[in-house]
C-alpha cells in the first residue's frame, strides 16, 4: 500500500441492553454490556470540524483499554489523547503472503464484548469476485491506522490489490476532489471519509458517480441518498449518564428539554469545541431555527453545563461521578465500560431531535475514474458481513447492515429514532460556528 501527502488531521482517540423504560416521556435506557478489555479499543471517528472555532476532525484511537495513539486538535492529553498521526507520504508497504480469503475471525476484535457475538448474516467476501489492480483512495478524517488496518488485511487476501492512499482531512480532500474533477484531473477513484457531510459536498458537486443499487441496498436509504454515496460505519449521539446519580426517568426523552430538567441542573458536560458537537449543533440549527438553538445554548450555559476538551473526558467524567450526564457520541461510553467493566455509566437516547443524530463514515466512487469495476467492488467488501465486524467490534461503530447486530447491547439503528434530515447538510459547520461564538460557548 503506498501512501501519499496530506494533512491528516485528527483529534481526540474514541472509543445500548434491553430497554429498560419509556415512561412517563422520558427517554430510553440502555444497559451496556461490560467487558474487561476493549474491542481493539480503536473508535470510529466524529466529524471534521472546520478550524475556525473548531479543533479538527474526531479520530480514531488503537490500543488496549483504550489507550492508544489519537490527536487532539485542541491540545489535550491523557486518557487516550494526545500524539499525532499526520500521513507524510512516501511509504510503502508490501502486501502480505496471499492465503485467501480470510475467516470472520480475522476481522472481529477481542475481548469479552465480542466473545459471544451471535452469527453474523449477509454477504461475505468469498462470495465477491477478487480485488486485482491498483484503486486510489482518498481517506478523509483522523482514521489512526484502522481503516489502513482494513486495507492491509485485504492486501493479505489479494496479493493482486494495491492501494495508493492519500489521507488528509476530509474538507480538505472534498476540496481536492472537486476541483480535481472540474478540471478534468481526477486522481482519485474512491472517496472514504468519516463524515457524509463532506461526502455530500463532493456529490453536490458533481464529482460522483452512482454506485449500482444491488451493492447498497442492504443500508438504510438514508445512508445512501440516491446511491451517490453509501454509509459504511454509524455513530449515534446519546445521553451517558451516572447511574449513581440519575436514575432512567430522570433523562428527558427530548434535547428541548434539557434546559429544564432540575436534576441536571450544574451537573452535565459538553465538549462544544468538538466536531461532533458542532455537527449535532448545527443539526439543531437545520431542524429549529437559528434562534431556537441560540436559546437552547443560551439555556445550557445558563443551567451551569460544563465545558471538557472531549468527548470522551465527557464520559470519563460522567463515570467518576464528576458529573451526572452529558453529551456524547455512544462509542464513549462503551470505551468506558471497556477500561472500566463496573464503572456507573449508561446511555439514554432523545427521540426524533439533533440529540438523536446518527451521522457515519461513508464512500463514494469519484467521476472520471477509469477503475469503477474495481471501485464498485472495493464498496461491495466495505458492506460484507466481515468489514461490518470490522466496524463494530473494532470501532465500537453501527454496522450498515442488518446481519450484523452492533456491540455491547446497544439497540439497532432501526430500533433509534434519529430526525429526519439530509446528513450531506451537516457540512455547513460555518454558521453554526458564529451562532456559537456569539452566544459565547466558543
Amino acid at each position: 500500500m503506498t501512501r501519499r501527502g496530506g494533512d491528516d488531521t485528527t483529534a481526540n482517540g474514541r472509543d445500548r441492553g434491553r430497554e429498560h423504560g419509556d415512561s412517563s416521556g422520558v427517554g430510553r435506557r440502555w444497559f451496556l454490556r461490560s467487558s474487561g478489555a476493549a474491542a481493539g479499543a480503536a473508535l470510529l471517528a466524529g466529524c471534521s470540524s472546520s478550524g475556525s472555532g473548531g479543533n479538527g476532525s474526531d479520530g480514531n484511537a488503537s490500543g488496549a483499554n483504550g489507550s492508544g495513539n489519537s490527536s487532539a486538535g485542541n491540545g489535550s492529553s491523557g486518557n487516550g489523547t494526545g500524539g499525532n498521526d499526520n500521513a507524510t507520504g512516501g511509504n510503502t508497504t508490501g502486501n502480505a503472503t496471499a492465503s485467501g480469503p480470510l475467516g470472520v475471525e480475522s476481522f472481529r476484535g477481542s475481548g469479552p464484548l465480542v466473545e459471544s457475538r451471535p452469527p453474523l448474516d449477509g454477504t461475505r467476501i468469498a462470495e465477491l469476485p477478487d480485488l486485482s489492480g491498483t484503486l486510489s483512495i482518498y481517506l478523509g478524517g483522523g482514521e489512526g491506522g484502522l481503516y489502513t488496518e482494513f486495507l492491509d488485511l485485504l492486501g493479505r487476501m489479494y496479493p493482486d490489490f494495491n492501494v495508493e492512499l492519500r489521507t488528509a482531512s476530509s474538507a480538505q480532500l472534498a476540496n481536492t476532489l472537486i476541483t480535481e474533477v472540474n478540471s478534468g484531473s481526477a486522481n482519485a477513484d474512491v472517496f472514504w471519509a468519516v463524515d457524509v457531510g463532506a461526502l455530500g459536498v463532493v456529490a453536490d458537486n458533481d464529482a460522483t458517480v452512482e454506485l449500482p443499487s444491488e451493492v447498497v441496498k442492504p443500508v438504510p436509504e438514508s445512508f445512501r441518498p440516491g446511491n451517490q454515496w453509501v454509509g459504511v460505519a454509524g455513530r449515534a449521539r446519546s445521553v451517558p449518564f451516572n447511574t449513581d446519580t440519575l436514575s432512567a426517568d430522570q433523562i428527558p426523552n427530548k434535547v428541548q428539554k434539557f434546559t429544564d430538567a432540575n436534576p441536571l441542573e450544574g451537573s452535565m458536560g459538553w465538549a462544544p469545541t468538538y466536531g461532533s458537537f458542532q455537527s449535532f449543533i448545527t443539526a439543531m440549527r437545520l431542524l429549529r431555527g437559528e434562534q431556537g438553538t441560540k436559546q437552547w445554548l443560551q439555556s445550557m450555559t445558563q443551567q451551569g453545563i460544563s465545558e471538557y476538551p472531549d468527548e470522551f473526558l465527557v464520559s470519563n467524567a460522567v463515570a467518576d461521578g464528576e458529573l451526572a450526564a452529558g453529551f456524547a457520541n455512544h462509542y464513549y461510553a462503551l470505551r468506558v465500560k471497556a477500561a472500566r467493566p463496573d464503572a456507573p455509566i449508561e446511555l439514554a437516547f432523545t427521540k426524533g431531535d439533533a440529540g438523536a443524530l446518527v451521522n457515519a463514515a461513508g464512500v463514494e466512487v469519484i467521476k472520471g475514474t477509469q477503475r469503477r469495476e474495481l471501485a464498485n467492488n472495493f464498496v461491495r467488501h466495505l458492506l460484507t458481513a466481515e468489514a461490518q465486524e470490522f466496524f463494530a467490534t473494532r470501532t465500537f461503530a453501527y454496522p450498515m447492515i442488518p446481519g450484523v447486530p452492533p456491540v455491547g447491547g446497544l439497540p439497532t439503528i432501526d430500533e433509534l429514532n434519529p430526525p429526519q434530515l439530509d446528513l450531506a447538510k451537516l457540512s455547513n459547520l460555518e454558521p453554526t460556528l458564529t451562532l456559537m461564538r456569539e452566544v459565547g460557548v466558543l
